[in-house]
């Protein structure tokens, strides 16, 4: 984006990225011409706002750049078409908050995690990150009561930090979250209806040989499947997932991917692309990867292992416990609340946790 803004609106976005100032619609207008000019020279000819419903997955509907005008101009990205759309909410879950009557919700850009183009073999499109609103206000997505809890962990850590460190004035959480599937073979899984219309076994026998050796966890990674995740992430690196890890996991036709560490929001955003990249790459391979928390019964089940911490804006990590842990205060008072917040808070970590496919 430095390229196609002038400096004083790209500072302008830098600062509303990691500070959360206002744009203005002219500054809106700019930044949305430039990224309209960005993904066009891409080869990208729509685009979406790409957010995040109470079903587990993405959403998100595509719009043309073409838009004729009298001008003679023939493609259009206003800074009205960045910052807000209005899709249907109607037929989204929304845990009985939404008024009925009031079918319109609202995507709003979220600027702190980074446009992206998404590539098929029939286009490109820009993929802007939003959150998603009823008409009232109520959050119908994930990412909006993310933000939020950032915010206001944002302003209870720096007051903390205050009392160690004065030049510290913000908090950032970091996550990275480990991605554990399992493969199976397209025809095979296509031969059974339980699978295919859950994502889970049902019914059957236990196998005769699961993961009473542990004889698969780190072991040598078959050919094929190795193909298959030098492939996904191949295209997860294309789209900034800055996957590091890869290895067999404990149950038989298990594995597991990780990245290293980023801004949580971001870290989120790229697990839910990254899960999407893996289904659509599977297909290459004749594989269905299966994504399930619990897809077989009697041997493990599939996790994400959130490996979190909380970061200052001066690099100092605050959940690390240093050399000499016992003299370091500011760890211990960020250890100990934490503890703190976990068990007087635990139902409702629970509770946000709770799905039907993690119970």
């Amino acid at each position: 984006m430095r390229d196609f803004l002038s400096k004083e609106v790209y500072e302008k976005l830098i600062s509303t990225i990691g500070q959360g100032e206002l744009i203005n619609q002219d500054d809106a207008n700019q930044i949305a011409s430039a990224m309209k000019t960005w993904a066009m020279a891409k080869g990208a000819t729509h685009y979406t706002h790409w957010f995040q419903p109470l079903t587990g997955s993405t959403a998100e509907k595509h719009d043309s750049f073409f838009e004729p005008s009298g001008d003679g101009a023939i493609e259009k990205f206003a800074g009205s078409a960045l910052v807000q759309q209005e899709p249907d909410a109607s037929s989204f879950p929304n845990g009985g908050i939404r008024n009925t009557f009031e079918a319109r919700g609202y995507t709003a850009w979220d600027p702190s995690s980074p446009a992206f183009i998404m590539e098929s073999k029939a286009g490109k499109t820009l993929c802007i990150p939003t959150v998603f609103i009823s008409y009232t206000g109520e959050s119908l997505d994930y990412k909006a009561p993310l933000l939020k809890a950032l915010a206001a962990m944002d302003k209870a850590a720096v007051d903390v930090c205050q009392y160690f460190d004065k030049s510290i004035t913000k908090v950032n959480a970091s996550l990275g979250i480990e991605q554990e599937y399992f493969l199976v073979d397209l025809a095979l899984f296509n031969a059974r209806p339980d699978l295919v219309m859950t994502g889970r076994t049902l019914f059957g026998h236990m196998s005769a040989k699961g993961q009473q050796l542990e004889d698969h966890y780190f072991g040598s990674i078959p050919e094929r499947v190795f193909a298959y995740m030098v492939d996904f992430e191949n295209e997860a690196l294309k789209l900034g997932i800055p996957l590091k890890t890869r290895h067999n996991e404990v149950a038989p036709s298990q594995f597991e991917c990780a990245p290293i560490y980023e801004e949580i929001n971001l870290a989120i955003d790229h697990n839910q692309l990254l899960m999407d990249l893996m289904e659509k790459v599977a297909r290459r391979h004749n594989f269905k990867v299966l994504l399930h928390e619990k897809p077989y019964a009697g041997i493990n089940g599939s996790g994400k292992h959130n490996n979190w911490s909380l970061i200052t804006d001066t690099g100092k990590n605050l959940l690390a416990p240093g050399k000499t842990p016992k003299n370091n205060l500011m760890f211990l008072a960020f250890f100990v609340n934490t503890i703190k917040a976990v068990h007087e808070h635990a139902d409702l970590l629970r509770a946000s946790i709770t799905s039907v496919s993690n119970d």
